[in-house]
């Protein structure tokens, strides 16, 4: 394993290759909402199949979907919901994503 070293007057390796370009630190990040996403899990509806997919029995938590799911030797679903909402950046409108709480519906 070869390693490179560089100065801080260096134009780069010494083997020729380009230098990858360092990336700047000071970009925005997009905002993301899926840290708050509460997702659920489902068993497939008996008699369904994955072109035409229905839910079936809700389970607890994705432990639970995982230990069934390998029992009965069937997929499951994860279903988080979503909706579009309108937002200001600066003064244009930007679409975003905002997650839905099944319980509030």
């Amino acid at each position: 394993m070869q390693m490179e070293t560089r100065t801080a007057g260096g134009s780069g390796p010494s083997d020729g290759s380009t230098a990858r370009q360092e990336v700047p630190q000071h970009r925005r990040k997009r905002r993301n909402n899926s840290d708050d996403a509460k997702p659920r899990y489902f068993l497939p509806k008996p008699g369904t199949s994955l072109k035409n997919p229905e839910l079936g029995q809700e389970l607890a938590a994705e432990g639970e979907a995982l230990v069934r799911s390998f029992q009965s030797n069937q997929h499951f679903y994860v279903l988080t919901v979503w909706r579009a909402v309108a937002e200001q950046n600066g003064g244009n409108p930007v679409i975003m994503k905002q997650i839905v709480d099944p319980k509030a519906e």
